[in-house]
């Protein structure tokens, strides 16, 4: 029987001597879970943060300068070709293109995951080699390929220029790696049938109208990004869309002025366009000063090549600052775009004069 008389606790309470069961055990333990996994899920955020971090440093290296004789010739030897009147243009532009989908993180333009899509300066650069690789590009297809107007385009180059222009923020379906990568297939089609003497198909011309209308559309480029960088401190320029039809007899024509400036959020990624753009088309000229040789020596224009050579290569020293300085022309801090509009405004004047000297009977 039960002994009713010792047992002094209500019904459904623990009896004297017996342990008391605590009731907060389970709620202290819940928190003390959720503390822990709140913990792991911010150690793993952390983790995850310094790792993109880290590897989008180093995706953001721009790739080095490259010797292009000696990387055609390299080339040439290992797939057992001749070298001939322009395999080195071909080569240097198939490396230049090349580069953009097989540098450190791939092409990074199209990129819809970190940390890819956080960088932007290295997707400029990307974008200003893309430019020179498309106007080389239709350069091979419009002019050094071709004997006169009357003249058959190549039908490989044809096919290529096109993919090269393919848009250079998709993703998928076509992505703009695949389209780039078959304009570079086939621009090795092109080169495998020049350097065969079995071929007659194949062609390249190193005239001086040839060169000088490359050279036309390299002139553009470094025109509008010297105006682009120099912007980056805004200034006064004066409107040139003049009516002329205002004009009065006797009387000055008024002319128009107004504040040019970068925006704020743009001025890295025109210095980092511009870097790409120098940086392709140093190579570009180096393989130029090669094929044309023959050409430039006759036009007394060697020297002129090299000079623009040496601007556009002094572009590419190592920018130390952390950041993209804006400081005023001739303020305490440094304005990294001023300096490479310098640059590429004496390589823009010495293409001028290349120009000119081309032009001589």
């Amino acid at each position: 029987m039960l002994d009713w008389k010792n047992r002094t606790s209500a019904p459904g309470e623990p009896a004297k001597g017996e342990p008391a069961a605590s009731h907060s055990s389970k709620p202290a333990r819940g928190y003390l879970t959720g503390l822990l996994m709140s913990r792991a899920v911010l150690s793993v955020v952390g983790l995850y943060l310094f790792v993109t971090l880290v590897v989008g440093w180093y995706w953001s290296r721009e790739p080095a300068l490259f010797p292009v004789q000696q990387n055609a010739q390299a080339a040439a030897e290992h797939d057992h070709r001749q070298m001939v009147v322009g395999y080195t243009t071909i080569e240097t532009l198939k490396t230049v293109a090349g580069t953009l989908i097989n540098k450190p993180g791939g092409y990074i333009s199209n990129d819809r995951f970190p940390p890819g899509l956080w960088l932007d300066n290295m997707p400029s650069w990307e974008y200003g080699v893309l430019v020179q690789v498309r106007d080389m590009s239709r350069a091979l297809r419009k002019d050094f390929t071709r004997s006169q107007s009357q003249s058959a385009e190549d039908r490989d180059l044809a096919l290529a220029e096109p993919l090269f222009n393919f848009d250079n923020k998709s993703w998928a379906l076509p992505s703009s790696e695949s389209q780039y990568q078959d304009g570079i297939n086939l621009l090795s089609n092109y080169q495998a049938r020049l350097s065969d003497p079995a071929q007659k198909n194949a062609l390249f011309y190193a005239r001086a109208d040839n060169l000088n209308n490359w050279l036309g559309d390299v002139a553009t480029r470094l025109g509008s990004l010297s105006q682009r960088l120099s912007a980056s401190v805004g200034r006064v320029k004066l409107n040139t869309a003049l009516k002329t039809e205002a004009l009065v007899p006797g009387q000055a024509p008024q002319v128009d002025e107004e504040i040019v400036e970068t925006p704020w959020m743009q001025i890295d990624n025109v210095f980092y366009e511009a870097r790409g753009q120098a940086w392709a088309l140093s190579h570009l000229l180096r393989a130029v000063e090669v094929d044309f040789a023959d050409v430039l020596a006759k036009k007394n224009a060697t020297v002129s090549v090299r000079q623009i050579i040496r601007e556009l290569e002094a572009s590419q020293d190592p920018v130390w600052s952390p950041m993209i300085l804006n400081g005023s022309g001739f303020g305490v801090l440094a304005n990294h775009s001023l300096v490479m509009a310098n640059y590429i405004s004496r390589a823009n004047a010495a293409v001028l004069d290349l120009r000119q000297l081309l032009n001589q009977g």
